[in-house]
C-alpha cells in the first residue's frame, strides 16, 4: 500500500511509522517545501530524490534544516521532462508560467533556465553529451546552444567528454517556418492533439455531446495500448479502416467468451477476462475519440479548409 501526496500539502497526518520518497525539482518552491517539512517531519525517515542536477548550496541547505536526522539519501533522478513516446518529449513550458519571449525576440530569462534544465535532464538521462548545433541566423538558438554548452562544460563530471560520441543535438527556430504549424493534420495522434488537447497522456471528453461518465476522460499510452501504438501515424482514412478491424476483433472475442459450456471454458475465460476487459475499454475509447474527431472534422469544415491548404 502507498500514500501519494504533495508535499507542500501542510494538512497531511504524521506517521512517524512510515518512510516517505520525495521526488522533487530542484526549484525554490520545492526546497522551501523541503525546508518546512524536515523541521516538523510526519515521517520516520526522508529519502530524496532531485529530478535535475543538485547544487552544492542545495545540499548545505538540506543539511542545515535536518534537525531531527531523518534524510537518509539524497539523490539526483534526471527525469525533469516529460515522454510523451519513445521519441517524443516536452519540459512542461506552459505560457502562462514561462513566457517564451522577453521584450522583443529575445528570451525569456525563466523560459531560457526552464529550458536549459530540460534538456541537460534528456541527456543525463541518455547519458549523452552531444555536439550541439543551431542555426546561425537565430539569436535565441545561439543562446540556448550557448547556455547548455556552458553547462556541460562546468558539469564536467557529470557529462563526461564527448570522444567517441556521435550524438548530435540540432537546435531550430520555429520562427523561421511559421507556415506548418497553421496547415491542418491528419494522422491519428495529431489530431487528437490539435483538435481535442492531449495533456500529459490525458484526454479531456467532459465537453463532448452525450458522452458516458466513465469516458469523460481517457488515457492515451502506446505502451498500454497496442492499438494507439499500431495506429498513432495513420491518416484520417485509413484509421476508419483501421478501427472497424479492431471493433470486428473484439467481437469475435466477444462472441467466444459466451460459449462457455464446460470447467475447462470456465477457467479460460476467467484467465483471459483481464485482457477482454483491456481490449472491451479501449475499444469504447477509440471508438468515442474518433467519433468525436469527425464530428469537429465536420463541424469546423476541415475537409474543405484543409482543399484550400493545399
Amino acid at each position: 500500500v502507498y500514500l501519494v501526496d504533495r508535499i507542500e500539502n501542510r494538512q497531511r497526518d504524521a506517521m512517524r511509522h512510515l518512510k516517505c520518497v520525495c521526488f522533487v525539482r530542484p526549484t525554490d518552491a520545492s526546497l522551501q517545501a523541503l525546508r518546512d517539512e524536515l523541521r516538523s517531519p510526519k515521517y520516520g525517515d526522508y529519502y530524496v530524490y532531485f529530478s535535475n542536477i543538485l547544487k552544492k548550496s542545495m545540499v548545505e541547505m538540506l543539511a542545515e534544516n535536518d534537525e531531527n536526522e531523518v534524510v537518509r539519501e539524497v539523490q539526483e533522478f534526471f527525469a525533469d521532462f516529460y515522454a510523451v513516446t519513445p521519441c517524443l518529449f516536452h519540459i512542461g513550458l506552459e505560457p502562462s508560467t514561462h513566457p517564451l519571449f522577453a521584450e522583443g525576440h529575445s528570451w525569456n530569462p525563466g523560459a531560457l533556465g526552464r529550458t536549459v534544465q530540460g534538456l541537460s535532464a534528456v541527456l543525463l538521462a541518455l547519458k549523452r553529451r552531444p555536439n550541439i548545433r543551431y542555426e546561425r541566423n537565430s539569436a535565441m538558438a545561439q543562446r540556448l546552444g550557448r547556455e547548455l554548452d556552458y553547462l556541460m562544460e562546468h558539469e564536467s563530471s557529470l557529462f563526461g567528454s564527448t570522444s567517441g560520441s556521435p550524438t548530435q543535438l540540432v537546435i531550430l527556430d520555429r520562427k523561421n517556418d511559421p507556415v506548418t504549424p497553421l496547415l491542418t493534420h491528419w494522422t491519428y495522434h495529431a489530431m487528437l492533439h490539435e483538435l481535442i488537447g492531449i495533456n500529459n497522456g490525458r484526454i479531456d471528453l467532459s465537453h463532448v455531446p452525450d458522452i458516458r461518465p466513465e469516458s469523460k476522460e481517457v488515457m492515451l499510452a502506446q505502451d498500454q495500448d497496442s492499438f494507439f501504438k499500431q495506429s498513432q501515424f495513420l491518416n484520417f482514412g485509413d484509421l476508419g479502416v483501421s478501427v472497424k478491424e479492431f471493433v470486428d476483433s473484439y467481437q469475435s472475442q466477444s462472441q467466444s467468451h459466451h460459449k462457455i459450456e464446460s470447467i475447462s471454458d470456465m477457467k479460460r475465460f476467467v484467465e483471459a477476462y483481464p485482457e477482454f476487459r483491456k481490449l472491451s475499454g479501449n475499444v469504447s475509447k477509440h471508438v468515442t475519440l474518433i467519433g468525436e474527431l469527425s464530428r469537429l472534422v465536420s463541424q469546423r469544415h476541415l475537409l474543405a479548409v484543409s482543399e484550400l491548404e493545399q
